[in-house]
């Protein structure tokens, strides 16, 4: 009788042994798999030394002033010493408070996460993405996918990513990538952008609060919008307002200060005419077009410069200040010119892009018509979205 419970009391032993052997294995498959998966698809050492990035080209006038911008995405890069102090210190303080101490991924800080999700259920446990981390998720990775398993690769492949990227970049270097490289909406690409956009003014100018908005938006842009959500975005600021103070970053004085400070917002959207000499530009643009499609000109890998997302500095010998007089002149002396040519034409009740008086001096109408597509088609909104859409 003890013979056959033992036995089968064995028996059971090497089930359940053969069991936790087959689910661990099956489990170290899986993540076996995770991993592989992970490096499959990666960036090159070329990729990584030179990522992709949307820039804007610059016109300068003959004093150095920048008189417009070309471009797709309004992005025009700072580097690190140029960066607000402010800035740097709000980033650091609430996307990655051990920044300076880790390689890319930050351990302690999963382990919290771990922790509080799995262990605790709390599902509001905070991020465990470095700065790093979310640079490589910006120029490579993309969006967050809704699959799982497809997250889970995604994720393996930032870390991988992020540690390579500190192997070939300064903590400074890695800072000033990710926010030159942040679309902060609005047309605001990468922080000087943004700064000129939402406080009308260059971004090593801002102030604590205005540093702790822009950083605020860097969670998520469209939530902690300034523009639609003002409410949630003064929240967002007093968080990073609080994790400023926790890093010694600033006194509790300071942050009873600022917080009670409003938002500050001069928003001011920025377009292709902005600036003097819009016309100019125009015709500009296109000689500079002709010029770059020249052999000489021409990328190492033989391919022509793009005038609106290669950040080209184009010097010119226009003067800015006599410009500026040229069009207040003719802007004063337009509005009369122009408000006769329109009472003129009202009056008759006639369209003067299709009258005819059958004259045989005057415009046939298919040429009018074909000079005012002409003028749509040089215009630089047109020319904007046709390098953006129909580049290819």
């Amino acid at each position: 009788m003890d013979y056959y419970a033992n036995n089968k009391e064995e028996t059971y032993r090497k089930i359940t042994r053969w069991m936790w052997y087959i689910s661990l294995g099956g489990l170290g498959a899986i993540l076996l798999s995770f991993f592989i998966l992970s490096f499959t698809n990666l960036p090159s050492v070329q990729q990584l030394e030179n990522p992709k990035s949307e820039e804007a080209s610059q016109l300068f006038a003959a004093n150095g002033e920048v008189i417009g911008r070309y471009y797709t995405e309004n992005r025009v890069p700072v580097s690190y010493s140029e960066l607000s102090p402010h800035l740097v210190n709000a980033l650091i303080a609430t996307e990655d408070e051990r920044y300076h101490e880790h390689s890319g991924i930050d351990f302690p800080a999963l382990g919290r996460v771990a922790i509080k999700t799995v262990l605790l259920g709390q599902r509001s446990s905070g991020g465990a993405s470095t700065i790093t981390q979310q640079l490589a998720k910006l120029l490579f990775t993309g969006q967050a996918a809704s699959n799982m398993t497809e997250r889970i690769i995604q994720k393996l492949k930032e870390w991988i990513i992020a540690v390579r990227l500190e192997r070939r970049y300064t903590k400074e270097e890695i800072i000033a990538m990710y926010l030159n490289k942040f679309n902060f909406i609005n047309g605001a690409y990468g922080i000087k952008a943004a700064s000129e956009i939402y406080f009308g003014k260059p971004q090593d100018s801002l102030s604590i609060s205005e540093a702790a908005v822009l950083v605020g938006m860097l969670k998520n842009p469209s939530l902690f919008n300034p523009m639609r959500r003002p409410d949630t975005v003064l929240h967002r600021r007093m968080v990073v307002f609080k994790q400023m103070q926790n890093n010694g970053m600033i006194s509790q004085e300071e942050y009873d200060t600022l917080r009670q400070l409003p938002l500050g917002i001069n928003f001011t959207r920025q377009t292709h005419v902005d600036g003097i000499a819009p016309y100019f530009r125009m015709e500009l643009a296109k000689d500079i077009k002709s010029i770059l499609e020249r052999k000489e000109f021409r990328k190492s890998d033989g391919s022509a410069y793009d005038i609106y997302r290669d950040g080209l500095r184009i010097y010119t010998t226009i003067d800015p200040d006599m410009q500026r007089l040229a069009e207040e002149v003719m802007a004063k002396h337009m509005a009369k010119v122009q408000n006769a040519f329109w009472n003129t034409w009202k009056a008759v009740r006639k369209d003067p892009w299709e009258f005819t008086s059958g004259s045989e001096h005057e415009v046939p109408v298919s040429i009018r018509k074909e000079s005012l597509k002409d003028l749509v088609r040089k215009s630089d909104r047109y020319q904007n979205l046709r390098a953006k859409y129909l580049s290819d």
